[in-house]
């Protein structure tokens, strides 16, 4: 009679600890602040969506647009979801992180392509050279001719952007309005890069239209078609300047994790 009561009582107490554990929720801590699986899959359809009604309403045609989703701070399992839907294209800030995250990645889905939309060191040339598909920080002559360097030695030739500080902002990178057709003319008649287009980050204060029109006048001068510019605020916009590239990260994959 014993046994039985303390062998009840033990089994009473594991249920309590069960109910208590399945009630009780993580401590903060403990909990990822990242959208849910299903999240990101309806927030990149949501996102292709507005690119192309917005290509309708600049009267452009539809998949003139490029979305590049930018994957950068997120984990491989937030990007998945991604990939799962069939898209392909994606950017990240940093060649570090990148090298962390994307070859794992690209052995499981074939087809990847890889934007590094981060400023460049001279001395991370080589591994953005051999990770990544297209660079958009093209910002400086010494940045130029270290990718051209690497891209001879090693016989691989991503397609490059000149990046413009349209606002001349101090604490921003990329060469001055007036420095772009120089840089244009070295990186590409010069050293022979691809040359794709230019890329710009408008002031955050300010609306960004009058600078999409600048890198857009500046690229028709240049003869470049490719403008990588538009990001999760102001993508629409962009496009009907001519945005052949459209950089959305947190309208896809939701509020980017806090550095610890």
């Amino acid at each position: 009679m014993g046994d039985c009561f303390a062998y009840a009582c033990a089994r009473a107490k594991h249920a309590l600890l069960l109910y208590k554990s399945d009630a009780s929720p993580a401590p903060t801590s403990l909990r990822p602040e990242r959208p849910l699986v299903t999240d990101v899959s309806e927030n990149l359809s949501a996102a292709l969506h507005q690119i192309r009604r917005a290509e309708r309403a600049a009267g452009r045609p539809e998949g003139a647009t490029t979305l590049v989703a930018v994957s950068k701070t997120f984990d491989a399992v937030d990007v998945e979801p991604a990939l799962a839907a069939g898209h392909r294209v994606f950017g990240e800030n940093r060649v570090q992180e990148a090298q962390g995250k994307w070859p794992a990645l690209r052995a499981l889905h074939p087809g990847v392509e890889l934007h590094l939309i981060g400023p460049l060191q001279s001395n991370k040339a080589a591994d953005a050279v051999a990770l990544f598909d297209v660079i958009h920080t093209v910002d400086r002559p010494k940045i130029a001719r270290a990718l051209h360097a690497e891209m001879e030695r090693q016989h691989r030739r991503p397609a490059v952007f000149v990046q413009v500080n349209v606002g001349e902002e101090e604490q921003k990178a990329g060469c001055a309005p007036a420095e772009t057709d120089a840089l244009v003319a070295l990186a590409r008649d010069e050293l022979g890069m691809e040359v794709a287009g230019l890329m710009c980050i408008p002031p955050f204060d300010e609306p960004p239209a009058p600078y999409f029109a600048l890198l857009q006048k500046l690229a028709r001068r240049n003869g470049l078609e490719g403008l990588s510019m538009g990001m999760s605020a102001d993508y629409a916009e962009a496009i009907a300047f001519g945005a052949t590239h459209v950089r959305v990260g947190s309208a896809i994959f939701g509020t980017r994790p806090k550095p610890e």
